[in-house]
């Protein structure tokens, strides 16, 4: 009996059902009563009330006539596998589960996370901070001018989780009342498009706005809220039965659509690939170009359209040449080629031994130790003060490369920019990985936490290591690996700011001085790279000073949602399908 079939099987209490009713009436006899066929916009498509519907027919084409680029569900229906068979090349049922929380016996206490609010959505700019949450988890965006619409709707209940130091939005939940939405007889509510910032830092974000929502619905007097969960979503499933859900027999029904494709095409035969290839390779699927998976553990795969081939790796293609790849794989050169165009880069030097790092560290005070050769951060120390530090740093990087660039250490925020056929298409703060104390538990409990989150977040590609340089940060900052921190106190585990080792990101593009941006259009253009991704240096986006500490053959393209990376990235290979695009 498999995982699913067990939770039915133990779930299904019919008195935990609560007063349901209309339950098990035929569908008929629900819409005479309510005498209407009920859906609610709620902003990325229609909540559809199938039990509303008088016959399969007029359900089935109430989903066919969904919006472009929305996503619309029907739920409720009595059944659903006869709504499909009315439209068999179009609808399906999908691969998820209903669970149910019986409001009139829930007692739910609500939690708040270290330093974030819970509050209703309150302009258009929240709407602005959800799409862009929606985007960084592929999730479709709320049309223009919801925030209107929903002030008119009182049906809706829109719950956002901010963080109250920068009242950044890292989380957000929309809830429809089912009794406000159409005099619902079962007197019922549900949770939709529940999402939390892939950046946050916060433990218990996802959970609070559920428990708030649970709250708000069994103040109006509703008797249960329902929510649909994929069905190896075991994290979530885990969550909601923890709060007191239970699974029960309803079924959504989707449109056919793009946005819906991997739900009903079954799997692919590209599931080991990682995000960075993956986001390409979707991108490609949905604009008919053929692809081909050449070797999924290292990320390389082919792309043809029209005859023609383009052998990648990951964001490497074949329109990089290898000349011009060699520009850039080593530090050393990519600073010398930058440099003779003008371009602003720090003091750097190669170290032949520890001694001569031990003098550049004279000269500098504070300084940055990489291998001139290598990626995702390995070997790299950064804001290096001590002479001990420095040897144990030296020691590292010589590990990795037999040439050790000693660097300038440059204080101020570390910035990804993408340069895509000399266009900046996208760039993000980056921040060193950090935990935020909660009087409880011990430092590296934290980072094992956050870490876990950072890898969730980003399909196992973000860890936070537990290694020596974690070690020294914590130290440096006073603290120790186990010692508890204070709550609300927040910590930097690194000093580098590399998405591989925890890093988080905060997309910065449309704030992005211009110096800054044809800088990096100039850099592409000296090294000769079609795509490149630059690491600057600036103490703030607003402002032209900056310095370039490196240029990256093949960034991952993948952190920077809602940026189109990937379709500048198409757009470039088969301009032919750059139209059909928009």
């Amino acid at each position: 009996m498999s995982k699913s079939d067990k939770r039915m099987q133990s779930n299904l209490n019919i008195e935990q059902m609560g007063s349901l009713k209309h339950w098990g009436a035929p569908p008929s006899s629900i819409a005479d009563e309510l005498d209407k066929q009920a859906a609610v916009d709620c902003g990325w498509g229609r909540l559809i009330f199938g039990q509303t519907y008088r016959s399969s027919r007029q359900l089935a084409d109430k989903l066919r006539d969904e919006g472009m680029g929305r996503r619309d569900v029907a739920l409720y229906s009595r059944d659903p596998q006869v709504v499909v068979s009315q439209a068999p090349q179009e609808l399906f049922i999908d691969p998820s589960l209903t669970y149910r929380l019986n409001l009139e016996q829930a007692e739910l206490t609500e939690i708040l996370a270290d330093g974030i609010t819970i509050r209703p959505l309150a302009d258009a700019r929240d709407i602005e901070q959800i799409n862009r949450i929606y985007k960084a988890r592929s999730m479709v965006p709320m049309r223009d001018g919801f925030f209107t619409y929903q002030q008119e709707h009182h049906e809706l209940r829109i719950l956002l989780a901010v963080e109250r130091q920068t009242g950044r939005v890292v989380g957000c939940v929309t809830g429809v009342d089912h009794f406000r939405a159409f005099e619902d007889p079962d007197n019922g509510s549900s949770l939709w498009a529940l999402a939390v910032d892939p950046q946050c830092e916060h433990s218990g974000v996802g959970e609070a706005l559920v428990i708030a929502l649970a709250n708000a619905f069994k103040s109006a007097g509703r008797s249960f809220m329902d929510l649909s969960v994929m069905h190896d979503n075991e994290q979530a499933i885990q969550l909601y039965e923890k709060l007191g859900f239970f699974q029960v027999p309803v079924y959504c029904i989707k449109t056919k659509n793009a946005i819906n494709e991997q739900l009903y095409i079954g799997p692919k035969n590209d599931e080991k690939l990682n995000v960075y290839a993956q986001i390409i390779v979707d991108e490609a699927y949905r604009r008919g170009v053929a692809v081909e998976i050449v070797d999924a553990a290292g990320g390389f795969f082919d792309l043809s359209l029209g005859g023609r081939t383009v052998s990648c790796r990951e964001s490497l293609t074949d329109l990089t040449s290898a000349v011009a790849m060699s520009r850039c794989d080593d530090k050393a050169v990519t600073r010398r080629f930058l440099a003779r165009a003008g371009l602003q880069v720090p003091e750097q030097e190669l170290l032949e031994d520890e001694q001569q790092a031990i003098d550049f560290l004279q000269r500098h005070q504070r300084i940055v130790i990489k291998p001139a050769r290598g990626e995702q951060g390995a070997g790299v120390c950064v804001d290096l003060t001590e002479p001990a530090e420095v040897v144990s740093a030296y020691a590292l990087a010589a590990g990795i490369c037999d040439r050790v660039v000693g660097e300038r250490f440059m204080p101020g925020d570390d910035v990804r920019i993408i340069v895509i056929n000399d266009q900046v298409v996208a760039a993000a703060v980056r921040r060193p990985a950090s935990v935020v104390g909660d009087g409880e538990h011990r430092v590296i409990e934290l980072i094992r936490k956050q870490s876990r989150r950072r890898a969730a977040a980003t399909q196992g590609e973000s860890v936070i290591p537990l290694d020596e340089e974690t070690e020294r940060c914590v130290s440096d900052a006073g603290f120790a690996m186990d010692q508890v921190l204070p709550r609300g106190e927040r910590l930097k585990v690194r000093k580098t700011a590399n998405l591989h080792t925890g890093g988080t990101l905060q997309d910065v593009t449309d704030r992005l001085h211009p110096v800054l941006v044809e800088a990096a259009i100039r850099g592409a253009q000296v090294l000769d790279m079609p795509l490149v991704g630059f690491d600057f240096i600036v103490p703030d986006v607003t402002l032209p000073e900056y310095v370039i500490i490196e240029a990256n053959e093949r960034p991952g393209l993948a952190n920077h949602e809602p940026q189109p990376t990937a379709e500048k990235l198409l757009d470039m290979l088969f301009p032919q399908t750059a139209l059909a695009n928009r």
